[in-house]
């Protein structure tokens, strides 16, 4: 059959017209204010017979004299009224309100090491050395420890605050009422009477990030929201017009935003730049990163979603320091503030595969995978989205999960490097969330019984017995995941599908192994289907796990794939999409194609998400003139090979539409 063409991206790339947009929402005057509805099947009661949370704000509003819109509002930018059944989010937050208690949380968690990646992932050049940034939990930020302040307002043991989402619900009406009281106003019922003492909730300390909180809370109080929290019951915050005194922000004594952000103005962005320097005399020892010119002289066609492993103040300081790593986005977790580091046009070094460091943008979210973290904010997502979809818009990067990826999809460079490619953002970033917000919400787009497939559980009532700590007997909390873990065998005790680049033996559910996982958003074609259990084609190999039809995990989806041509016995697949020695000048040393060690075999299919030219980028010298963008004729298939994308020679393989190939049925 003939192949299924993709289209090759584009160098030059269409630029975004004009400034980001300010508020969506414009703020009207009122102060009719309605109170939130609990609606359930039975009595508007929560399971057990409990309060409904819903009550349970309502109570908390009534206890310390806040307006009930205004405590529903934060604390949906929180946790969307969620408890997570008490599990911490990445940075150590607990509950419906968030209240974080970072020193118990990282104390008394088990560190797992993040892999030892080269961050800049260019074997042309020495690798840089991994480093371990642990906490000091001496110097702990204010915001990283407002379930103590909590507990001494409420007189609430702070096992409370974190496990009875009432209790947490009343420390965060506690602390709101606490705000309002040191900015010297009074506890009024009007809500638009409350926009400082919801700047200063945020824990922001400086003036743009503690406006673009408040300004979210205020516009959710005017828009309105409905959700049926995780105690089952319907939380609605109906539309509630008010028009806030935004001057309050100025009683705070925050400092000023720093000028100068790549970045739409509403999200109150602070540039604090990655240096740029000369590390000795060498012609090559400088950092922490590369000048570009991107996307003039390459296209951006990737844009990295990683967490940072380390607090605010951490995270800061190392992209600061000039002989290590550097990204473009930095994200806080409690309030969503964006700091940028390097232009857009600039190579980062993040995502440990030089490859993909050329063609992405980075962005790095606050939080700790590694000590076990279940869940990520609210405002952090939406800021999030918000920068991504200006980023994508701006440099024409498709809105899908080929070009959207964890740290954890990126590849390997070489065979050496695949057991320590990192794992963030990890099974608890909500990708289906995430694409909502983004405006690209995952959607059947296949026909009934497509081969190809989206993954896509939902998110809440999917749960994997993860382990978070350094053996099974380490359980991490109970907790909703994006992923499905994938075994040999369509059997409830068949080992876990290996991956030979990281373990020779079976695999385990421990939080940090992306040997057996595949996450929402993701593509794979269907190898197989046994009664309830499903296969997809993975790593080589059938990688099965049990589809329940009433409320299947996956989506029909359509697209291109790609099957081993016909004659060969095998195809190698490669972690970088470079250029052939032809290509490469006299003066530029040319990088050897080096295939991973897995293959693509006959009978075996793999989504294609994007087709490309490979490229090089020869940046060795401190001076942008000395660099140079090596471009050949040998065309890459990206592949969704296994949890990782990874590359086959174009001619190596055929295309099929998925909507041309046989259906996969019982």
């Amino acid at each position: 059959m003939k192949d299924a063409r993709v289209t090759t991206r584009r160098t030059t790339r269409r630029r975004a017209a004009g400034p980001g947009a300010i508020l969506a929402a414009v703020l009207t005057a009122g102060l009719a204010m309605a109170p939130a509805q609990a609606q359930s099947p039975d009595d508007g009661r929560a399971l057990g017979g409990a309060p409904s949370r819903a009550d349970l704000f309502r109570t908390a509003g009534e206890r310390h004299r806040v307006p009930e819109t205004v405590l529903l509002a934060v604390s949906y930018l929180q946790s969307r009224w969620d408890d997570h059944g008490g599990a911490p989010s990445v940075d150590a937050g607990y509950g419906p309100m968030h209240l974080t208690d970072a020193r118990a949380t990282l104390a008394g968690a088990t560190h797992h090491a993040d892999g030892d990646e080269d961050p800049r992932g260019d074997t042309s050049r020495p690798s840089l050395a991994h480093r371990e940034t642990p906490v000091d939990p001496d110097s702990l930020p204010a915001a990283l420890e407002t379930l103590g302040r909590a507990a001494a307002l409420t007189g609430l043991s702070a096992d409370r605050l974190r496990t009875d989402p009432g209790a947490n619900i009343e420390g965060g009406a506690a602390l709101l009422a606490a705000h309002q009281r040191s900015a010297g106003l009074p506890l009024s019922t009007d809500p638009a009477q409350w926009y400082g003492a919801v700047a200063a909730y945020s824990g922001a300390t400086e003036a743009g990030a503690a406006r673009r909180f408040a300004d979210d809370v205020f516009r959710l109080i005017n828009t309105g929201e409905t959700r049926r929290a995780d105690d089952g019951t319907l939380v609605a915050l109906p539309p509630t017009p008010v028009t806030p005194d935004t001057r309050q922000v100025d009683r705070l004594g925050l400092k000023p935003t720093i000028p100068g952000a790549e970045c739409p103005r509403d999200l109150g962005c602070d540039w604090i730049p990655a240096p740029y320097q000369m590390l000795s005399e060498e012609p090559g020892d400088f950092g922490n990163h590369d000048l570009s010119d991107r996307p003039r002289n390459q296209s951006i066609d990737y844009i990295v979603i990683h967490d940072t492993e380390a607090t605010w103040d951490t995270t800061l300081k190392l992209v600061q320091d000039p002989t290590y790593v550097s990204w473009h986005y930095s994200l806080r977790s409690a309030d969503g503030h964006i700091a940028n580091h390097l232009r857009a046009k600039d190579v980062g070094w993040h995502a440990g595969n030089w490859y993909v460091n050329a063609k992405a943008v980075g962005l790095e979210h606050e939080g700790f995978l590694a000590q076990g973290g279940q869940w990520y904010t609210e405002a952090m997502y939406r800021t999030s989205a918000r920068l991504v979809r200006h980023l994508a818009k701006k440099y024409d990067v498709p809105l899908d999960r080929a070009h959207v990826i964890g740290h954890d999809n990126v590849p390997g460079t070489v065979p050496a490097t695949v057991a320590g490619m990192h794992q963030d953002p990890g099974p608890y970033w909500d990708w289906a969330h995430y694409f909502r917000l983004l405006g690209k919400p995952f959607k059947a787009d296949g026909r009934t019984g497509s081969p190809l497939v989206t993954i896509r559980p939902d998110y809440a009532s999917h749960t994997e017995p993860y382990y978070c700590g350094a053996t099974p007997a380490d359980l991490c909390p109970v907790h909703g995941t994006a992923s499905l873990t994938l075994r040999t065998e369509p059997r409830d005790d068949a080992p876990l599908v290996t991956d030979i680049g990281i373990r020779p033996t079976p695999g385990t559910w421990s939080v940090y192994n992306h040997a057996a996982r595949v996450s929402t958003g993701q593509k794979y074609v269907v190898a197989e289907r046994r009664g309830d259990w499903t296969a997809l084609w993975y790593l080589g190999q059938k990688g099965w796990f049990k589809d329940d039809p009433r409320r299947p995990k996956t989506l029909p989806a359509k697209g291109p794939v790609a099957q081993l041509r016909p004659g060969l016995d095998s195809a190698p697949l490669y972690g970088r999409a470079y250029p052939e020695p032809e290509a490469y000048p006299a003066d530029v040393p040319v990088q050897p194609l080096v295939p991973l060690q897995y293959t693509l075999r006959p009978g075996q299919s793999y989504s294609v998400g994007q087709t490309v030219k490979g490229e090089y980028y020869h940046s060795k010298t401190f001076e942008l003139a000395g660099h140079t963008v090596v471009r050949g004729a040998l065309r890459y298939h990206q592949v969704q090979y296994g949890h990782r994308i990874m590359f086959v020679k174009a001619d190596d393989v055929i295309l099929r539409p998925a909507a041309a190939m046989p259906r996969v049925s019982n």
